[in-house]
C-alpha cells in the first residue's frame, strides 16, 4: 500500500473518531465522514466498505493511542501514584470536550450497548485496557489483592464525574472532583506506605 492511501485512511479514521464522539455512532453517516475529510464517496469506499469497518478502525486507534499514553507514563519512570494521578488528570486535560460531549470511551460503549452492536466488545476493550493498567499501578503501590477493586473504583469514579460534568457543564465541579480523587489516591498511597 502506498503512502497516499494510508494517509487518506488515517484521515477517514480521524474524522470518524471525532464525529462518533461529537454526534454519536448511529447519527454519523458515511456522507458526514466523507464530507469532513473532503473526499468522494468512491474514494471512501476504497478504504471502508461498511460503517462497522470504520468503527473497528476507530476503536483500534483509540486503544493504541491510549495504550501508548499509559505506557509512556510508566516508561518515563513515573512512580505508580503519579501514573494514576495522570490518569485522573485526563478529566481536567479534556475538560472542555468532556463538558460538551462526555467521556469518549463511556459514551461510545453506552451507545453500542444500547444498540446491541457487535462493536460493544471492542469498546469494552478500552475499559479493560484502563482497568488492567490501573490494577498494575495499584499493585506496584503495594495494594495487593485490593488492586483490582481500587482500579474499578477509580474507573467508575472518573466515568461518573465525566457523565455529570457533561450534564452540569460547570468547570468548578470537575476541578473539585479531580481534587477529591487525588486526595483519595494520596490516602490509599499513605495507607499502603505505612504497612511496609
Amino acid at each position: 500500500m502506498t503512502a497516499e492511501p494510508t494517509a487518506t485512511r488515517e484521515k477517514i479514521v480521524t474524522a470518524a473518531d471525532r464525529l462518533f464522539y461529537e454526534r454519536g455512532f448511529e447519527a454519523t453517516s458515511f456522507a458526514d465522514v466523507a464530507e469532513l475529510v473532503g473526499i468522494s464517496r468512491g474514494n471512501f469506499y476504497y478504504h471502508f466498505k461498511t460503517k462497522d469497518q470504520i468503527l473497528d478502525a476507530v476503536i483500534e486507534r483509540r486503544i493504541r493511542d491510549r495504550h501508548e499514553m499509559l505506557c509512556g507514563w510508566v516508561d518515563d519512570g513515573q512512580p505508580p501514584r503519579d501514573c494514576i494521578a495522570n490518569f485522573i488528570g485526563i478529566l481536567l486535560k479534556n475538560n472542555r470536550k468532556i463538558r460538551s460531549f462526555g467521556c469518549p470511551v463511556g459514551t461510545l460503549f453506552s451507545e453500542l450497548a444500547k444498540l446491541d452492536h457487535p462493536g460493544e466488545t471492542g469498546a469494552r476493550g478500552l475499559f479493560d485496557l484502563f482497568r488492567v493498567w490501573l490494577r498494575h499501578r495499584f499493585r506496584d503501590m503495594g495494594c495487593g489483592k485490593e488492586a483490582d477493586a481500587l482500579a474499578l473504583h477509580i474507573l467508575a469514579r472518573s466515568q461518573g464525574v465525566a457523565t455529570l460534568a457533561n450534564a452540569y457543564p460547570d468547570e468548578d465541579f470537575l476541578e473539585r472532583e479531580v481534587a477529591q480523587m487525588l486526595a483519595w489516591l494520596d490516602a490509599v498511597a499513605d495507607q499502603h506506605n505505612n504497612h511496609h
